[in-house]
């Protein structure tokens, strides 16, 4: 785990529970994806938010008057205090920490789900049912294309790897043809 990641990890904790304490942590989650895509998509606001010459005192006055209303003071509150600490760059490692932490609290598990082709809804809501019943935990799925698994599925869920790709399998079969042959 990288030290901005162990660093948002910590920021993501209070930022939960204090959601927790307001009743608001599935909103939360959705203002961090707004902000974080915000944040990614415009330049122009990504190269304010990491100017160094532009002072800390006047990032928070723009974003304050910009992020208003929009955001819950909860979250508003947090962006703040990641300006005044010169913490701009972790806003999406805050992101997957807190979704992990409140994925843990609510029981549900996010499972990577490499493929071959972008799968379908119906065929997203099959793989989150077939490894719900696995880790007796709801699943959310996120797909990404990989070509290089020649075909078949790859699933990470938390620090666990489910590899049914052909390459997987190609792999292991060289793997156990070469341990058979190296005796």
């Amino acid at each position: 785990m990288s030290g901005s990641a162990v660093v948002a990890k910590r920021y993501a904790k209070a930022l939960y529970s204090a959601a927790v304490e307001k009743g608001n942590t599935l909103e939360v989650e959705e203002q961090l994806k707004t902000l974080v895509t915000v944040l990614h998509s415009d330049e122009e606001v990504k190269r304010f938010i990491l100017a160094p010459r532009i002072s800390q005192s006047d990032k928070l006055k723009v974003l304050r008057t910009a992020l208003e209303g929009k955001l819950s003071e909860t979250v508003l509150n947090t962006v703040e205090l990641l300006v005044e600490r010169g913490r701009t760059d972790i806003f999406a490692d805050l992101l997957e920490a807190y979704v992990k932490i409140e994925g843990e609290a609510l029981g549900i598990g996010d499972a990577t789900v490499y493929s071959t082709y972008a799968l379908s809804q119906e065929e997203q809501e099959h793989v989150a049912q077939e490894f719900s019943q696995l880790t007796n935990r709801k699943i959310r799925v996120t797909n990404l294309v990989d070509k290089s698994l020649l075909g078949g599925l790859k699933v990470v869920i938390g620090d666990t790897l489910y590899d049914g790709s052909l390459s997987g399998k190609l792999a292991r079969l060289e793997k156990s043809f070469n341990d058979k042959h190296r005796r």
